[in-house]
């Protein structure tokens, strides 16, 4: 199948991405907030690819240009989602490949993500995409629940 990808940049657009999306990010409900988060993102560098098909918006992904002392100058992948219908078709794999050639045209170091060590088979789709693990990503909820201290 032919998809168009597309830069999404409104916040029309951004509201007619939401219901893929929550495939990916199910914890967030209101298409309100989900646009006011990507509008205050997208005034830190976060752009969202969004593959069409016809009038439908079949995948995504977001992503930002960062820079650290352990990357240099390097794109994150914060979100990548295809249709469930559409997994194993190539379309995440178009659309990474189009976010990493941005990388390299924006003279990046580095191409980055993570994923949950509880999702194996797309461990397996970035193996396959060239993408190595290089560490174990660590966090802390600070808000919203109690949080734990050693």
């Amino acid at each position: 199948m032919t998809y168009t990808l597309q830069h999404l940049d409104s916040k029309e657009a951004f509201g007619a991405s939401f219901d893929l999306m929550r495939i990916l990010r199910p914890h967030i409900t209101s298409p309100a907030v989900y646009v006011a988060q990507l509008a205050r993102q997208a005034e830190q560098d976060y752009r969202l690819l969004a593959a069409w098909d016809g009038a439908h918006i079949v995948g995504l992904a977001g992503y930002r240009e960062l820079e650290n002392l352990i990357y240099g100058r390097f794109i994150y992948v914060d979100d990548l989602v295809v249709s469930p219908d559409l997994q194993r078709s190539g379309l995440g794999g178009r659309l990474l490949a189009a976010v990493r050639d941005e990388a390299v045209k924006r003279q990046c170091d580095h191409f980055v993500l993570d994923t949950g060590l509880h999702k194996p088979l797309a461990q397996r789709f970035y193996f396959r995409q060239g993408l190595l693990a290089r560490g174990m990503h660590f966090t802390q909820k600070l808000r919203g629940e109690e949080r734990a201290l050693p």
